[in-house]
């Protein structure tokens, strides 16, 4: 392919335009660098040699997965990926998946630096994998749990919880709504929506060793990166914590990342048992009591999740009346307009939920959530 020469071009342009149909070696086979020169025995890996255990050696007990996978509408398998593979790209591509960037871990309106439901569900997969791994469960379907396990967050954090639970006759849980609503579309395999629907530790126990393995790495991660994310804010001290806590884990993120990561590896590894010895398992719930009184509770945050609760509520009952306003995705709900409502408002970002308070409702500023507030 030919570059033609653009008098505006600079350089830099012209250099990477230059790069636009690739590099064609002696083969004739395009190459992505002019430069290229590393070679790999040919092989071609296919699904169904995968599933045989060509490549993956998983223990007793891990979950297998063959053809399609188990999924509410059948499917004819893939030629490459493994059912759970699928899963996962599908959850990478949802836009359900990219909303977490824009909703609440902690903290509304983050800074650059701060997490939200996004980073956190990476950070999520990275401690879950790390775990499976080392201990021979699923990665793949451990990977594709962590990644969905939060898609059904509202915007605000968790008072988006209290402020939508008073419309649904079951209540608003967003382990349930991820696995039933924000993910349905996706048509998972079982495996996968249970650990999602199930993550939580008030639910019941997921149905895979990987779905379980998803509910420790969740609460490892969270309550590791809540905490720096609060010491960056100034919220709270390094020697706030208690000191138990550092004695047996330090005061920094890797170092807390690596005990508990260390210590449900080696519980499972010796006894097969998805959880904690007494020792690490107590210190994770002094740690979480900790940020529970001095993060999650303090007055500021307590603020902030009224603020939420209020204009979350007024949104639902808004698009409840208006039902003209909701996205035609959204009109046809099984459970009818005001579930509709509560479907579209669960899923929007926090700066959306805020800036369709402000336009339809003339929602006063200083009632919106701030951010950080010390």
């Amino acid at each position: 392919m030919e570059f033609v020469n653009d008098s505006t071009s600079t350089p830099r342009h012209q250099q990477w335009a230059a790069t636009m149909g690739g590099f064609a070696g002696e083969d004739g086979i395009i190459r992505a660098h002019a430069d290229s020169f590393v070679r790999v025995q040919p092989r071609e890996w296919r699904r169904a040699d995968r599933e045989n255990g060509g490549v993956v050696n998983l223990t007793p007990g891990a979950t297998r997965e063959f053809g399609a996978g188990r999924r509410e509408r059948e499917e004819e398998p893939d030629e490459y990926r493994t059912c759970f593979e699928r899963d996962r790209d599908r959850i990478l591509h949802s836009s359900a998946f990219r909303r977490l960037s824009g909703k609440t871990q902690v903290f509304v309106f983050p800074e650059d630096h701060m997490r939200t439901r996004l980073t956190h569900a990476l950070e999520v997969a990275q401690v879950a994998t790390s775990v499976a791994r080392a201990t021979g469960l699923n990665v793949t379907l451990t990977e594709a749990i962590a990644l969905g396990h939060d898609c059904g967050h509202g915007p605000g954090g968790h008072a988006s919880e209290d402020a939508l639970e008073i419309y649904l006759p079951d209540g608003f849980d967003h382990a349930s709504f991820g696995a039933d609503v924000a993910l349905a579309p996706l048509n998972l395999c079982a495996e996968t929506l249970d650990g999602v629907r199930q993550h939580s530790w008030s639910r019941p126990a997921p149905s895979t060793p990987e779905g379980e393995v998803v509910s420790w790495a969740d609460r490892i991660a969270y309550v590791c990166h809540d905490f720096e994310d609060a010491l960056g804010a100034g919220v709270v001290r390094s020697d706030d914590l208690p000191r138990v806590v550092r004695e047996r884990c330090g005061d920094s993120r890797a170092g807390q990342l690596r005990y508990f990561i260390r210590a449900l590896i080696a519980t499972i590894s010796s006894t097969g048992v998805v959880g904690m010895a007494p020792e690490p398992a107590t210190t994770l719930a002094e740690f979480r009591d900790f940020n529970y009184r001095t993060i999650y509770m303090r007055d500021a945050s307590t603020l902030q999740a009224r603020r939420v609760v209020d204009m979350l509520r007024a949104l639902v009952e808004y698009y409840e009346h208006h039902p003209q306003r909701l996205p035609s995705d959204h009109v046809d709900s099984p459970g009818g307009t005001l579930a509709a409502a509560v479907g579209y408002v669960a899923g929007m970002t926090d700066r959306f939920a805020c800036r369709a308070a402000v336009e339809l409702l003339d929602w006063p500023l200083d009632q919106l959530p701030n951010g950080i507030d010390r």
